[in-house]
Order: C-alpha cells, then structure tokens, then sequence
C-alpha cells in the first residue's frame, strides 16, 4: 500500500463517520394529514335508506306461443297505449294449423250432417216396421258420435285461430318499456320475455331494511323520499308492502313505500332516499353520535386481533390509533358507538400510510365533515323545512 494513504485513512475516517451519521439523523419532513373534527350530532329515528323509483306494477310480456320473432315495433323507453302492437312473430305456422282445423271443422259438419239425414230415415223407416229396433238405435249412436266429433273439431278450430292470434304481441295497459329481451329473426319459446312494461300511474321506492329495523318501519310506516337528482324536493310516502322473508344474498327485506304525490319528475330507475322519522313523531328524546366518513376507519394488529380503530392527532401533531366501535354503516360514513368523546381530530385521508408516532401538519376542512343519514334528524316538519340536511348538535 502507499504509505501516504495510509497515514491519511486514520485522520479521513472520523469525518466520513460523522457525516453518515449527520445525514441518518436528519428528521422526516412534516407531511399534511386531511383531518375533520370528531363532533357528536343530535339525531332522532331511524336510519335513511338507499332505495330506488320503481313502477308499482311491472310486468314482462311474453308470447303464448313459440316462434321466429319477425318485427319489434318498440324500443327502450317507448311509450306504449293499450292494445298497441309490440312485437310480432312469423304467422306461417300458425295460420296453416288455423287452416288444418278449419278444414277438420268441415269435415266434421258433413259427418255430421250425413248422420242426422241418416237418422231421419231410419225413424221413418222403423215406424212403418221396415228396420229392428237395433238398426234404429245403432243410428242414433252414430249421430251422437257426429255431433261429439263436429263440438270437438269446432273448439279445436277456435284454439288455432287462437293460437294464431297469439302471434301478435300487444300492449296490456298504457305503460313505458323498461326492458328488452328479443330481437328480431330471434326464435323464441312460449312464455319467454319480450318487452318488460311498467305500467303508468302508481309509484314505489324500493328499499332493503336490515331485520333490526324491520320491526321499527312497520310501527311508523310514515316516510319522507327524497331525490339524488333533486335534493330539495321531498315526497310523502308510506310503507305498503314488507317482504315475508329476507332476501338469501343480502339478508336484508324488501321494503315498498307507495308515493302518494308522485309527479312526473320522479321517473323510474331514479336513486332515492326514503327516511322514517319516527321517533321524532312519537316525541321520543333525541340522542347523539359521532358520524365520520367511511375514509377514516382503519383497524388494529395487535393480539387482541383487528378491531375498527381511527388514527387521532394530538396537538404536537403525532399521531395514535384509537379504536372505535361501529353502531352501523350508513350510505355517507360510519356511525359510532363508543371511542371518542367529541371534538378530536380525526385523520380521514390516507389512513394506510401512517404509522404510530407519526408527526403530520393537520388540514382541517369543513366540507368534510360527516353528518347523519339524511331525513332521519328533527320531526317530520322539520324535515321538510330543511330539505333532509343534518342537524348538527350545538
């Protein structure tokens, strides 16, 4: 080795240590942190459901007979009359089959009429003695057979013309097309849905309520239903119809609230929310909760296993991880049942990437600041007054 570099090393050695160890204790830049404020709101009643504008009956069309589909008169969203031709199917079948009976129809009548001539003079012929009594009655036989023949072919005539009359697809009720299922030089089976018509008039909102709430709905069938396209606008409702039974999939029921002011702005398919206020209406005391966005729940790992946790930030700016306990998922966030007190900063964005300890620079928005289910706050009036908004607890 050169003796020059080896002398240097001893004296080069320190700095190279102290600058490494410079740069591994240079701290973490501060990075903001989206917080809201942990604020507990006075709610009343039940929960506000997501549901949908539905038809109150709706129904699929279908021919009674099988066949090649030849024209759709119709298309989504058509507005349809009673008695307005749909759809049709190729007539060739079922008009020869009209035909074949037709023709057995005659046959029958001239069966039938030879009978009856035959008929006659026998009797004539049996009053002067000329034939047994046995001849007599075999004729009678034989007209009756003929008339049973002639009944028979005349019902099956009127079955085919029947049948070739089912070939046509018409309109039940006046309505709007809200599906379709066939398209032309299709071949169909009896029975298989062609056009799915709602009918006009009535209106429900559909909605899926949890078993838990089942028992509350039915006891104030009263409801309020509000639009996404048109949140300031309220329509009154009530329950008319709760599933027997709870759907297989979603273990929730089916619930059918008939509006009762439905107007032409509600249209089919639309998103809707229905609340109850019953508690309110009955005036039952209000209580309170603390409602945070879906955004701001995490969990814990620890050995007590994954629990629902929130990430706090305390005033120096660390964060800590706090677990909750989840009252119920509603369609704007999370209600809470226990683990904060109010008026703590909550992380709401980007939940994953923190660790305990952690300094952030909170950034508090008060846009993001999550209220309770709408039209389940306040009394009925009030509710209409407000337009469904939260009432946030003073």
């Amino acid at each position: 080795m050169n003796p020059r570099r080896t002398l240097l090393l001893p004296l080069i050695l320190p700095f190279l240590v102290a600058a490494c160890t410079q740069r591994a204790e240079q701290p973490e830049p501060v990075r903001p942190a989206r917080v809201t404020r942990a604020v507990p709101t006075e709610f009343a009643g039940l929960a506000a459901y997501a549901g949908e504008i539905r038809a109150r009956y709706e129904a699929d069309l279908a021919f009674r007979v099988p066949g090649k589909l030849l024209a759709r008169t119709v298309d989504l969203g058509a507005s349809v009359r009673k008695g307005q031709v749909l759809a049709r199917l190729d007539p060739q079948d079922a008009n020869l089959g009209a035909d074949a009976a037709r023709a057995a129809l005659a046959s029958a009548e001239s069966e039938l009429a030879f009978a009856r001539a035959e008929l006659k003079r026998s009797q004539e012929l049996r009053e002067r003695n000329f034939i047994a009594q046995g001849v007599l009655e075999q004729r009678e036989n034989a007209f009756k057979a003929a008339q049973a023949r002639r009944d028979a072919a005349a019902a099956q005539a009127i079955m085919a013309g029947n049948q070739a009359a089912y070939s046509v697809l018409a309109a039940d009720a006046d309505g709007v097309v809200t599906a379709v299922s066939a398209d032309p030089g299709q071949v169909v089976a009896a029975g298989q849905p062609i056009l799915r018509v709602a009918r006009l008039g009535e209106k429900d909102a559909v909605i899926h309520v949890a078993e838990s709430h089942v028992g509350a709905v039915r006891a104030q069938p009263s409801a309020r239903i509000a639009l996404w396209a048109a949140p300031g606008r309220l329509y009154s409702g009530r329950v008319r119809e709760i599933a027997a039974a709870a759907d297989a999939l979603t273990r929730t029921y089916t619930v059918k609230v008939a509006i009762s002011d439905a107007d032409d702005e509600l249209r089919w398919g639309m998103s809707a929310q229905v609340g109850f206020a019953a508690a309110a209406a009955r005036g039952a005391p209000s209580h309170t909760a603390i409602f945070l966005p879906m955004t701001a729940l995490t969990q814990t790992d620890d050995k007590s296993g994954a629990r629902p946790a929130v990430w706090l930030v305390a005033a120096d700016g660390r964060v800590s991880l706090r677990p909750v306990t989840v009252a119920r998922y509603t369609e704007s966030g999370v209600q809470l049942a226990a683990g904060l007190a109010g008026g703590e900063l909550v992380v709401v964005a980007g939940v994953h990437k923190l660790v305990p300890g952690q300094v952030v620079r909170p950034v508090e928005e008060p846009d993001t600041k999550t209220a309770p289910p709408a039209a389940v706050t306040r009394s009925p009036g009030a509710i209409a007054s407000d337009a469904m908004r939260p009432n946030p607890a003073r």
